[in-house]
Formats: structure tokens, C-alpha cells, sequence
């Protein structure tokens, strides 16, 4: 096989989704992508969608059940969402990565906040991780990083950011990766930006919000090509342009540990809190835990929910079996999930009220989590240079595809995946 370009770019658009597509490829930048490249807003996503569980079907080409990442954070009942762990590390994914396998072909790779890639074997690499409780940001990120590498991008280009406020966090990420692609020339670049998702997430999924939002986009879209051109190696590179999932608007938070808990599944002994079965929320969807052998918590839980299922109040559009979770390729370790209706997303906390309603308090707010068969839910996917056939349509696809078709532009063995190489798309 041939290799069909020196250079690949990735570009993780979060949630950039199929109602954001009409926008985005009339944009200067992205327009000339999607003309000169095989573009699609039929990508399908993994079970549940949520980025950290996304992205690493991205790098392993294999849905949930073979890389085990199954949520953005693991399991911690009872501990509130900002002082949560996350999946930050490559240790947490159970299957090959592409990144991994350019490497041993002898290719530059890079990472500027790609999620659950602390500590990877990637040339250059500032992994998305954060400081929880009393951490250091700085030096976690050192700690999981490339350490000159990050120390040169954060004296350089520190100033740019602002914490992680946007636009100014992507700004940030994407200065560093005009650096990197002009000084070290990777391979394979991987990247993440995330003004896109945090703004859906804050105020909703339509206003004039996401049109700024898609102009800053194409903006740093642009920043990146004319590095390449800068540096004349515009020919030999294929741009990957890819959202993760949607988003849906939210009017109603339900809090479905808060029936556990009324139902003595989640109890209060001696001053610490204990469970016997526990809901892991996913924004639209969520995962039953239930304590190992306790088969009697499993039922009552079981028959909990379904009565809270047929309340229309609690949002809950269907509990899935065990045989409905191994179609998805969910992790095996879950025998039940709870999948949200729309307008509706589920939240851990367990001394809540049962159902807030966010329009009745002045709040907007969206989220994703959602099951990728949702009706419109799907995102896109623009796949663009020399060696692609222009303006052609991808058609339907999965996130697992990308690895392997990474895989494939660059001319490296990346077998055993669940997703296939997208190999219509190239000039023969």
C-alpha cells in the first residue's frame, strides 16, 4: 500500500454535530476542506456518548467493550462532580492505540489535549488533564506530559490562555500546535477543541452563541492550513476534521440516586454514606451499579426505576438489558443502563429533589450522553488533501474508523479494530 500523505492532522471538533453542518461548511476555511476532501454529517458515535469514552474508540478503533474506558470518569460515588478523577491517562485504555503504532513505524506524533493521553508515548504531548482538590495544574501536567515540551509551549504561549475559560483555552491549544507544526513537523498530530461543547453545555445549542463559536473555529481551522503552507508541506498533509456527538437542549436535571436513596439503597451509617445500588450518571444516559452478589438491591432496584419509568416526570425513556447493552458494545461489567428522553438528563447527586426544572429556574443548559441511534444525533466528519477524492460523500460512518483510516493514509499496520479504514475516499 501507498502512503497517501506525509502528514496528518487531527482535529477533535467537540460536538461538532449534524445541526451545526449547513454553518460550519459555508465558513471559509472548512468550505475549502469539504471542496478539496470526502466530508459526511452521518457519523455515528459509541455508547454512551461522552468525549473520553469517544476518544479512545478514535485511537483504538474498538468500541467500549474492548478499551474500557465506559464514562469520562470512573466510578466514585459520592464524591462531587468537580473533585472527581477522570480517565487522564493512557493506562486506562486496555487496547492499542494509533498513536502508539505510528511510533513504531518510526513517525512523529504529537498531542495538545487530547483526552486520556497523560502519561502516552507520544513525542510532543500536553495531555487534557486537570488539577482537582489541592493539585497543581502546571505540575500535573508536566508530570503527564513531555516536560521541555510543555515548559517551551507554556513560556511561549502561557499568556494566551486564561485557565480554562474559552475562546481563549483553544486559542491557546491552537497557537501551540501552529508552533508544533512548524518546529517539529509531527506526523501525526492529534488535538482537541472544545469552545464548541463547553458553550453548548452553558447556553444552550442554538443562538447566536454557536455562530460566534463556529467562526472562531473556522478561524483556528485556517490558523492550522496556513501553518502547513508556511512551512510547504500544505501538499503532503490530510487534515481530519471530526465532532465526537451532539448535544440535546435540557429543561429537566433528574436525580435518580434520589429514589434510591428514599428507598434505603443509598443510606447514611455512622456518618459516612454507603449504597447498594447507585445510578453513575451520564448527562442522557446513566449506569446501574450494584454492589457485587447483592441480588436482592438489584431487583428492588430494578423494579425503582421501572416504576420511575412510567412517571413521565422522570424523563426516562427506556432501561436497557443486558443483551441491548452488548449490541451497543457497552463494557461488560453493566448488566442495566437508564437512556434519558429528550429534554431530559440525569445528574448523581443524591439529596436532591428527584426533578429540577432548569426553565422554570431561568437556566439553559444541554449535554449529550445520549444513545447514538437518537433521531438526528449523529456528527461530522471532513477527511481532506491531495491523495482524497474531491467533494466526495462519506456516507454513513462510525468513530471507530478513525484509527484504522489514520492508520491507512499513513501507510502503518493497525489491525484487530472493530472500525474499518475508509479507503473509497482515496485516489487509487
Amino acid at each position: 500500500m501507498q502512503k497517501k500523505s506525509n502528514y496528518v492532522i487531527v482535529v477533535s471538533y467537540d460536538a461538532f454535530s449534524k445541526d451545526n453542518w449547513e454553518s460550519a461548511a459555508s465558513k471559509p476555511n472548512l468550505a475549502k476542506l469539504i471542496e478539496r476532501g470526502a466530508s459526511t454529517n452521518l457519523l455515528k458515535s459509541v455508547y454512551p456518548t461522552l468525549t473520553y469514552v469517544i476518544h479512545s474508540s478514535y485511537v483504538t478503533g474498538v468500541y467500549p467493550d474492548r478499551h474500557g474506558v465506559f464514562h469520562n470518569n470512573p466510578f466514585q460515588p459520592f464524591v462531587p462532580e468537580n473533585e472527581q478523577n477522570w480517565h487522564w491517562f493512557r493506562s486506562d485504555i486496555q487496547a492499542p492505540t494509533v498513536y502508539e503504532a505510528a511510533r513504531e513505524k518510526g513517525l512523529t506524533t504529537a498531542g495538545l489535549l487530547w483526552p486520556v493521553s497523560g502519561k502516552a508515548n507520544i513525542n510532543f504531548n500536553i495531555p487534557e488533564i486537570k488539577a482537582i482538590k489541592n493539585e497543581n495544574q502546571a505540575l500535573k501536567i508536566l508530570k503527564s506530559g513531555s516536560k521541555l515540551f510543555t515548559l517551551q509551549m507554556e513560556m511561549k504561549y502561557g499568556k494566551v490562555r486564561q485557565g480554562i475559560q474559552q475562546p481563549y483555552l483553544d486559542d491557546f491549544t491552537t497557537v501551540c500546535a501552529v508552533d508544533t507544526i512548524k518546529k517539529r513537523k509531527p506526523n501525526l498530530l492529534l488535538m482537541h477543541l472544545i469552545d464548541l461543547d463547553d458553550t453548548k453545555h452553558l447556553l444552550g445549542t442554538k443562538g447566536p452563541h454557536i455562530e460566534e463559536v463556529i467562526e472562531r473555529m473556522d478561524r483556528r481551522i485556517g490558523d492550522l492550513v496556513q501553518a502547513t503552507k508556511d512551512e510547504g508541506i500544505y501538499e503532503e498533509t490530510t487534515f481530519i476534521i471530526v465532532g465526537d456527538h451532539s448535544q440535546l437542549d435540557v429543561q429537566y436535571k433528574v436525580y435518580l440516586n434520589r429514589i434510591l436513596y428514599d428507598e434505603g439503597l443509598i443510606y447514611e451509617e455512622n456518618g459516612k454514606w454507603h449504597w447498594r445500588a447507585y445510578v453513575q450518571s451520564a448527562g442522557g444516559a446513566a449506569y446501574l451499579h450494584v454492589q457485587p452478589g447483592d441480588t436482592e438491591a438489584e431487583q428492588l432496584a430494578l423494579s425503582i426505576l421501572q416504576e420511575a419509568a412510567r412517571n413521565k416526570n422522570y424523563g426516562i425513556e427506556a432501561i436497557l438489558s443486558t443483551q441491548q447493552l452488548q449490541e451497543f458494545h457497552v463494557d461488560s461489567q453493566f448488566r442495566y443502563m437508564i437512556e434519558a428522553k429528550e429534554g431530559y438528563a440525569f445528574e448523581d447527586d443524591h439529596l436532591q429533589e428527584a426533578v429540577i426544572d432548569l426553565h422554570a429556574l431561568g437556566k439553559k443548559y444541554a449535554t449529550h450522553g445520549y444513545s447514538p441511534t437518537k433521531p438526528d444525533y449523529t456528527s461530522n466528519l471532513i477527511i481532506s488533501g491531495n491523495n482524497v477524492i474531491a467533494g466526495s460523500d462519506i456516507g454513513e460512518a462510525c468513530v471507530v474508523d478513525l484509527g484504522p483510516t489514520i492508520a491507512h493514509i499513513l501507510d502503518f499496520d493497525f489491525g484487530n479494530t472493530d472500525g474499518r479504514a475508509l479507503t473509497e475516499i482515496f485516489k487509487r
